[in-house]
Parts: C-alpha cells; sequence; structure tokens
C-alpha cells in the first residue's frame, strides 16, 4: 500500500497556516513547508512564517534551515522534502505537505524526475552571451523554433526561464514542454488526499493588503536592513522573494515606501492569482472554498477529514 500524504494548497493569506495546525492535530501529523522563502532564517516577517510559539508544539519541517547566502531552489526542496516525509512516516506518524507554491507541491506528489537537465555551462554561457548582444527577443524566437508549447507560456523577458528550456532541448533533443507534461501525469507515490483552499477574490485581497501592512507594523524594513547589512543582496536568490525585493528596493533608493508598499500589495495579489491558476491544473485538488463552508474552520476540518477517511488515510 502507498503511504499517505496529505496536501494542504492554496494562495498566499488565504488561511493555510491555521488550518494545518487543526488538521495536524486530528490527525496525528506533521507539517512539511512547501515555501520557497520560509526554509531561510533571519527571513521571518516577510515570509510571513509562522513563529515558534504559535506551532502548538506540532513539528514542522523544512523552516528555518538555510542561511540566506545558500541557494534553493526545486531540486533541493525535493530532496529534503522527501527526507521530512520518510522521517515522519517511520514515526507513523502523517505528513502534511503544505503551501502556496504549486510546482514544489507537484515534485514532490509527483515524483518529478529533474535528472534529465544536467546544464552544460558552455551552452548556458553562450546563451547568457547571446542575451546580452541581441536582448531576451532573441532566446524567445530560438525557443518558439524547438518548443512552441513552452514559447508560448514563457514571458519573452524571462531569461532563466527561457535558458532552462532550451538547455533541456539542447541536452535531450525533445522539448521541456513534453517532458513536464509526462511528468505531470505520473501516477502519484502516495496515497494522496490533495486539498486547496480558497476564498472569494476581493476578500482575499482584503487579507493580502491587511497582512502587507501588519508586516511593516512588526519590522518588515528593519528585517530587510539587516540583512542588507549583513552582506546580503538583491541577487540571491533567498532576495528574490515578495517583501525583500520592494524593500531592498526602497532601501537603495528606487522607489519611495510608499511606492514599494503600493508594489508589494499589486505583485501579491497578482501572486495569488496565478497561485489558484496553477491549483486549477491539478486534477486531484478537492477545492474547499471558505465562503461554502460559512467561514466555519470546524466545518472544513470535518469536510477535510471525510476525506482522508475515504482515500484510506484515515480508519
Amino acid at each position: 500500500m502507498k503511504p499517505p500524504l496529505i496536501v494542504l494548497g492554496g494562495p498566499t493569506a488565504v488561511g493555510k497556516t491555521k488550518l494545518s495546525l487543526s488538521l495536524a492535530r486530528a490527525v496525528n501529523g506533521e507539517i512539511i513547508s512547501a515555501d520557497s522563502m520560509q526554509v531561510y532564517r533571519h527571513m521571518d516577517i516577510g515570509s510571513a512564517k509562522i513563529r515558534p510559539e504559535e506551532m502548538e508544539g506540532i513539528p514542522h519541517h523544512l523552516i528555518d534551515v538555510l542561511e540566506p547566502e545558500e541557494e534553493f531552489h526545486i531540486v533541493k526542496f525535493q530532496e529534503m522534502a522527501k527526507e521530512a516525509i520518510d522521517d515522519i512516516l517511520s514515526r507513523e506518524r502523517i505528513p502534511i505537505l503544505t503551501g502556496g507554491t504549486g510546482f514544489y507541491i507537484q515534485a514532490v506528489t509527483r515524483a518529478v524526475d529533474f535528472a534529465a537537465s544536467h546544464s552544460e555551462e558552455t551552452y548556458r554561457r553562450s546563451l547568457e552571451e547571446k542575451v546580452q548582444r541581441e536582448g531576451p527577443e532573441v532566446l524567445h524566437r530560438m525557443l518558439e523554433e524547438v518548443d512552441a508549447v513552452s514559447a508560448a507560456k514563457i514571458h519573452p523577458n524571462n531569461v532563466k526561464r527561457m535558458i532552462r528550456a532550451l538547455e533541456f532541448y539542447h541536452e535531450n533533443q525533445r522539448p521541456i514542454s513534453q517532458h513536464n507534461e509526462q511528468q505531470h501525469n505520473k501516477p502519484s507515490p502516495y496515497r494522496l488526499a490533495y486539498f486547496v483552499l480558497n476564498d472569494k477574490r476581493e476578500r482575499l485581497y482584503q487579507r493580502i493588503n491587511r497582512r502587507v501592512d501588519e508586516m511593516l507594523t512588526d519590522g518588515l524594513i528593519e528585517e530587510v536592513a539587516a540583512l542588507k547589512e549583513r552582506g546580503c543582496t538583491r541577487q540571491m536568490v533567498s532576495m528574490q522573494g515578495l517583501g525583500y525585493k520592494e524593500i531592498f528596493g526602497y532601501l537603495e533608493g528606487d522607489y519611495t515606501l510608499g511606492e514599494a508598499i503600493e508594489i508589494l500589495k499589486r505583485d501579491t495579489r497578482h501572486l495569488a492569482k496565478r497561485q489558484i491558476t496553477w491549483f486549477k491544473r491539478e486534477e486531484e485538488a478537492i477545492w474547499l472554498s471558505k465562503d461554502d463552508y460559512d467561514y466555519d474552520e470546524g466545518r472544513i476540518l470535518e469536510a477535510m477529514l471525510a476525506q482522508c477517511k475515504e482515500k484510506g488515510i484515515l480508519l
């Protein structure tokens, strides 16, 4: 029998953290964070990281495990999450993967194989030099010739993703879009209960705006200033997260604090919209719209537990 895994996804600020605690208590579970920023120490406010005193004694994994100077990517996340899942299962507890980064979640639930992309340094450098000479449009044209599906999905200014797609084709002589589709259709190695928490868009956007205001009150500017003082730069992977790059821009004089706050709120709303779009593609996802349950978390939890029993995760 496949090992059990519960997933709780959803857009940022929808209320996943609180619900995950109730769920973990009900199923004797432990929580694994599927978040690209909460993995870093010293980055608490901007990542909306749960505080130790809020964990209610429930073990949390993949939080505060890397320094901001360390690089974190999908392959490293997959490895660390798999280790955490195996550890939790070995103690006869249920792993609960929680977060808004849909690609990270899919890497685990589908055991996505990233081994086919090795990155040939010479070819990558040639592409980077080409961008410097001719601009990103040349990469987009190259991608259209070998992988029209990826070219249609990737913005012409997203150099990093275009290079990855071209590298994959160069190494494997087949489109990365074809590879991704095959990986998406793989059966999960887990007995899966995959939940997506959602809310009405206007309420979600209100929560996002309020959360940003609370982050500023809690000391977001001071947190980013301390990271800058530590030697962190805007080019670091850790500083690419929402909240960090905008405040970095303010501290370096790119825009006023008011402009930084508006950009942060706007981009966080855009992120939430993209997250919802991603989760809609996940066929096994069970959607839990908070308004359908009259915002009663007890009723939402009951519905989740019923589904877990139906899928054989709970007796």
